[in-house]
């Protein structure tokens, strides 16, 4: 069983794929990851997207579909694939279409993890983490027992992602909608596309998913 998470970042993709290898021994497939293991490794197509990285440009569509091709014929024909981050656009999409067929797959569902942006906005911009021991916490859902005391390692220094400011969140959101969900109509055209609340609580998030890949 090959599927794609959607949602925008902060939606709870991440975590959620972590669940599904965990319970469904399936793999997941994040083209940030296996980018930097290529480059790492030194992999032929790790050594070309280290080239283009270092003239400051972005890895091409190409060299991205090389990396999920050679992951594929690594894994092999009976583990379940979780695409987390990609496809990205209707041409990644295509892409994606014609290595699957290569290797005599297919994708069997499309998830979006659906959000509310200003609740999202709120949820990304309120976390932070212990400069120490890196425990997560977040500013209304799970502020220390102790005001500027880590729970965990009892650490006084935080840090927050420069990131995770509203400003950027939304931008983030306005990219998703522009480029990313254009790609939904093609796949409920298949009949494959169902829809989560990425807003609920991640044992729900969960709940949901096992119901749909069951």
């Amino acid at each position: 069983m090959d599927i794609i998470l959607l949602g925008p970042p902060g939606a709870g993709k991440g975590t959620q794929s972590a669940r599904l290898v965990e319970h469904h021994g399936m793999r997941q497939l994040s083209t940030g990851d296996m980018l930097r293991g290529a480059v790492k490794a030194g992999t032929p197509v790790g050594l070309k997207a280290k080239e283009v990285m270092a003239r400051g440009e972005l890895v091409s569509d190409e060299i991205v579909s090389e990396l999920i091709d050679a992951e594929l014929a690594a894994m092999g024909p009976h583990t379940s694939a979780i695409f987390d981050g990609y496809p990205r656009t209707e041409a990644q999409a295509a892409a994606l279409d014609r290595i699957l067929s290569r290797h005599g797959r297919k994708l069997d569902h499309v998830i979006e993890l659906e959000v509310n942006e200003d609740a999202l906005v709120e949820r990304i911009t309120g976390r932070f983490t212990c400069a120490e021991c890196g425990e997560g916490y977040h500013d209304i859902f799970k502020p220390p027992v102790v005001d500027g005391v880590c729970d965990k390692c009892g650490s006084t220094e935080f840090k927050r992602r420069p990131d995770d400011t509203e400003e950027t969140v939304r931008k983030r959101m306005q990219l998703y909608r522009s480029e990313t969900a254009p790609i939904l109509p093609g796949y409920e055209a298949r009949g494959i596309v169902s829809r989560v609340d990425g807003m609920a609580s991640i044992e729900d998030v969960t709940h949901a998913l096992d119901a749909i890949l069951v």
